[in-house]
C-alpha cells in the first residue's frame, strides 16, 4: 500500500492519546531542521527563536517561501514532546529543547494538574 507509505502518525502531547496522520516528507524535514536548531540544554530556543532558525533548513520543495511552517513546526513540537525527544523549559514564553538523558514518554508521566482530584 504505497498510499499508507507517505503519511506517519503522529501523537500530541497536549492531548494524550490523539493522533493524527500527516505527510512523512514534511514531517521528517521539519523534525530534522527542528532537532537541528535546539540546543542540548535548558533553557533552549523559544518558539519564535527556533522557528526563525529552522526556516533556511527546510526544503523550498515542501515548504515554499515556509508556507505552513508555522503549523508543521507546532505538529512536530508536540510529537517530539509525546514522545520525550525534546522538553519545555520551565517559565515563558514556551522555551525548547533536547533532553541530555531522554527518557520516552516523559512528557506523559507529569500529573495533570487535577490529578487526585474525586
Amino acid at each position: 500500500m504505497p498510499e499508507r507509505d507517505d503519511k506517519i502518525e503522529i501523537e500530541n502531547a497536549v492531548s494524550p492519546g490523539h493522533r493524527q496522520r500527516v505527510d512523512r516528507a514534511k514531517y521528517t524535514a521539519m523534525r530534522d531542521a527542528l532537532l537541528a536548531v535546539l540546543p542540548a540544554a535548558a533553557p533552549g530556543l523559544s518558539v519564535a527563536e527556533a522557528k526563525q532558525a529552522l526556516l533556511a533548513r527546510l526544503p523550498e520543495a515542501l515548504f515554499p517561501g515556509g508556507a505552513k511552517a508555522g503549523w508543521w513546526m507546532k505538529a512536530v513540537q508536540l510529537d517530539l514532546e509525546a514522545k520525550g525527544t525534546i522538553e519545555r523549559a520551565p517559565g515563558k514564553p514556551a522555551r525548547l529543547f533536547k533532553p541530555a538523558a531522554r527518557s520516552p514518554r516523559r512528557a506523559r508521566a507529569a500529573s495533570p494538574p487535577d490529578a487526585g482530584r474525586a
